[in-house]
């Protein structure tokens, strides 16, 4: 049976009273996410475009340049905030880069969900506005997750290696501390760099951490993308290390269901997407929402990469959404 870890729901309802379309059922949303120069926000995309033309809702979907665009991501969301949407769902690059372009959003009362990464909340508070809801991973969990395998794979008190993504990026952050909890006084954690969500520079920093630490025992990435790029410089040093990604795009699936990958912990941005058009529905109808809503994550091995592989870009199996259960 598989086993979903979700982050509890907030127990407070946000009190803001937002403007109601006349026709809630003909909502109208402006998407922004991150780059779609990454599968996995491509994925993101899917699921909002594919939920809001189930539930008949109006949808428009704009994305950052790239995974560092966070200027040209904000100009297209201020340039989205000037029209008339009745909601506005939000992926940001980084907890700020879309604070400003929110706060006309926010003065025209206008819900505002947020997907993924998160807003920070004192700055949005300072700005003079807060989020109708966040939907996403607990990036700790899923961390610990990544961790809680790694156990199982090497000795106690082996060497294992940690890349982070960009420096200071709250997501990064989350999973590291996550797997670092998970294996604290177990294993060693001889160093930790950064490579910016990047392959090849997820590569080119295996490849000095391996001829460093000749007794490496597993590498933690902090994304699939810079574990593929691990998982190139072991193969290339012939050695037995073990390298743990984090997101479950397509290419970590297959790379784990070929024996390359040793795992992923899978995050499911497709159902991220559409649980967000859940709740800009609910809001274009005046619902209040939770406060803070669990996206679905899952260990994923050899054991059960094809089967992954073959119900991609949705889980195998059920999963808690109360967005779901509201709409009904």
């Amino acid at each position: 049976m598989r086993m979903f870890n979700c982050l509890a729901l907030g127990a407070g309802l946000l009190a803001t009273t937002f403007a109601v379309p006349a026709h809630a059922e003909d909502a109208k949303v402006a998407a922004i996410v991150k780059g779609l120069d990454n599968p996995f926000f491509q994925t993101m995309q899917k699921g909002i475009e594919e939920q809001a033309k189930a539930d008949g809702v109006g949808v428009n979907v704009q994305a950052a340049a790239n995974m560092g665009d966070a200027t040209g991501q904000a100009d297209k969301l201020t340039a989205m905030a000037l029209q008339d949407y009745d909601c506005y769902l939000v992926n940001p690059i980084s907890v700020s880069n879309l604070v400003q372009a929110l706060v006309p959003v926010a003065q025209k009362k206008k819900p505002i969900v947020n997907i993924d990464s998160t807003i920070d909340a004192e700055q949005a508070k300072a700005a003079g506005f807060a989020v109708s809801t966040y939907i996403g991973t607990d990036n700790v969990a899923a961390g610990a997750l990544a961790g809680e395998e790694m156990l199982k794979l090497v000795p106690k008190g082996s060497k294992v290696a940690l890349v982070a993504g960009i420096v200071g990026d709250v997501g990064s952050n989350a999973r590291i501390k996550g797997f670092k909890q998970a294996v604290e006084g177990k294993l060693d954690v001889v160093v930790m760099v950064s490579a910016d969500w990047d392959r090849e520079k997820a590569l080119t920093a295996a490849t000095d951490i391996l001829a460093a630490h000749p007794d490496l025992a597993g590498f933690f990435a902090a994304n699939d993308i810079m574990a593929l790029g691990v998982e190139r410089a072991v193969q290339t040093s012939g050695k037995d290390v073990k390298v743990i990604g984090l997101d479950g795009i397509v290419d970590a699936l297959k790379s784990v269901a070929a024996g390359e990958l040793t795992a992923t912990v899978a995050q499911y941005p497709y159902v991220v997407g559409a649980m967000g058009v859940e709740a800009c529905k609910l809001a274009a109808k005046g619902k209040e929402l939770p406060a803070n809503v669990p996206a679905p994550v899952l260990l994923i091995n050899k054991d059960n990469a094809e089967a992954s592989l073959k119900n991609f870009p949705r889980p195998g199996g059920d999963y808690p959404d109360p967005l779901r259960e509201m709409l009904k």
